[in-house]
């Protein structure tokens, strides 16, 4: 894959957050509220609870499914990252040899209900947090966050970080073109070079921030950036609002998947 390949990939996700689907016109505060209850739910279950995560999946399954949001391609960004949950839990088994019963009376390793539980949980926020991005543009997430408290600061920060990145890889692009057109063959493909184009790229990073500033201070900028467009909160905003919290207390507190499992011993008895 090429470099400008790399870069389209990676602002596809903006692009699907502009998308006029139902999830996509749902006000921003309400998604990112569902959102946030969504992960903390996933997260406080017990690190030897495996079926009971199953359910969860209806979550993401609905928002891609309503959102539009192709499921391909939300699967390659969780396994882009994934190798980062393996390599943190794929030594429980060893420090975690504890057994547990599992039917039809079979014993297994305590580690391994903890690995299985990370992969799980991990899959779980990683897909919610993709997909509150690819069902709303980041600065408006920004704005839901200020909007809700958080201080004007950290919001800016953010928001200056997810704009610049696309700048900086722009950058880079540049400057990685002019390296394929003065080199020839393998030349010009060395760790010097490679060492040279970061050097050259940080310091255009800190004369392009210094301009920048310059160009926000002579506009007026004090720290905080004024929404242009105001949202308001909806009756259909409420109503996906209560029903993630239902959604989430009923497969918390109530085994589901038991329940499910009893039920289809009764049918096929």
């Amino acid at each position: 894959m090429t470099f400008d390949e790399q870069y389209y990939n990676i602002g596809r996700l903006d692009r699907l957050s502009y998308q006029n689907s139902l999830v996509h016109r749902l006000d921003p505060r309400a998604k990112l509220i569902a959102t946030l209850l969504f992960l903390f739910t996933v997260i406080s279950f017990s690190k030897y609870e495996v079926l009971a995560l199953f359910p969860f999946f209806l979550f993401p399954a609905l928002m891609m499914t309503i959102g539009e949001i192709p499921f391909l391609f939300i699967l390659k960004k969780v396994l882009l990252v994934s190798p980062f949950a393996v390599f943190i839990g794929i030594f429980n088994p060893l420090l975690d040899p504890g057994q547990i019963l599992v039917p039809p009376g079979f014993t297994m390793a305590a580690g391994w209900f903890s690995f299985f539980s990370i992969l799980l949980k991990f899959v779980l926020t990683i897909s919610a947090a993709l997909l509150l991005i690819a069902t709303t543009p980041f600065p408006t997430v920004c704005h839901a966050l200020r909007s809700l408290g958080m201080p004007s600061l950290f919001v800016s920060q953010l928001l200056f970080l997810y704009r610049y990145i696309f700048v900086l890889v722009e950058e880079a692009m540049r400057m990685v073109r002019a390296r394929d057109m003065r080199s020839f063959g393998a030349k010009g493909t060395g760790i010097k070079v490679f060492v040279r184009i970061i050097g050259t790229l940080f310091l255009r990073t800190l004369e392009r921030a210094e301009r920048i500033y310059s160009a926000m201070l002579s506009r007026g900028f004090q720290g905080d950036i004024p929404i242009l467009k105001p949202t308001h909160i909806r009756a259909i905003d409420l109503v996906f609002v209560a029903t993630t919290i239902l959604f989430l207390v009923v497969f918390r507190f109530y085994s589901v998947t038991e329940g499910v499992g009893r039920l289809a011993q009764e049918l096929f008895r």
